[in-house]
């Protein structure tokens, strides 16, 4: 009988939650909604013109706990799509990265923001530095108009709409990683 009853208890609680709703998540079909102030991949945004927000002053960098963020500052001579000064290198390691904000709450323009997306997987270690076009919210995908919506609902509405990061098979055969300073190593 002190065999049999363990078993029966088993029984029971499995049979009590046969017939409640599932509480499990089909992840890949369906995602689970992220809190308000989850910390997620940065983005750099771009204002109502669709030029690059980041002026490189290199607050963030100063700013981040971890020295995960490298930017270089360059003078704009109209060949780039921002304004008179901008980041001609712009690059966030993965690995070092804690996720803690100060970059976006240290940024004067608000430039770089802590998106939603957690699928941050990738298959080479050459993968975990992001450059800037990887962080770069699309031109196509940056508001045209204000048509009376503020800025950082603006913003959020382009960060909605950003593409997640490739899989392996999405990407380029001739991808070869980005050129980095960090040492991928």
């Amino acid at each position: 009988m002190a065999v049999i009853r363990p078993f029966l208890v088993g029984f029971a609680t499995t049979f009590k939650h046969l017939f409640r709703k599932p509480i499990t998540v089909n992840y890949p079909e369906q995602k689970v909604p992220m809190f308000p102030k989850f910390r997620g991949k940065q983005v750099l945004m771009r204002d109502e013109n669709g030029l690059e927000k980041c002026v490189a002053c290199g607050l963030c960098s100063v700013a981040c706990p971890a020295d995960a963020i490298y930017l270089e500052a360059a003078e704009n001579d109209g060949t780039v799509q921002a304004g008179p000064r901008y980041a001609s290198v712009y690059q966030i390691h993965k690995t070092r990265c804690i996720f803690c904000g100060y970059c976006e709450e240290a940024c004067p323009v608000g430039a770089i923001f802590m998106g939603k997306d957690y699928e941050l997987a990738v298959y080479s270690k050459d993968d975990f530095v992001w450059d800037k076009q990887e962080l770069l919210v699309p031109a196509s995908t940056a508001p045209a108009a204000t048509g009376g919506q503020p800025a950082r609902e603006r913003e959020l509405a382009a960060v909605a709409s950003y593409p997640t990061r490739p899989c392996r098979s999405e990407r380029s055969a001739t991808f070869t990683g980005p050129s980095t300073p960090f040492r991928t190593s």
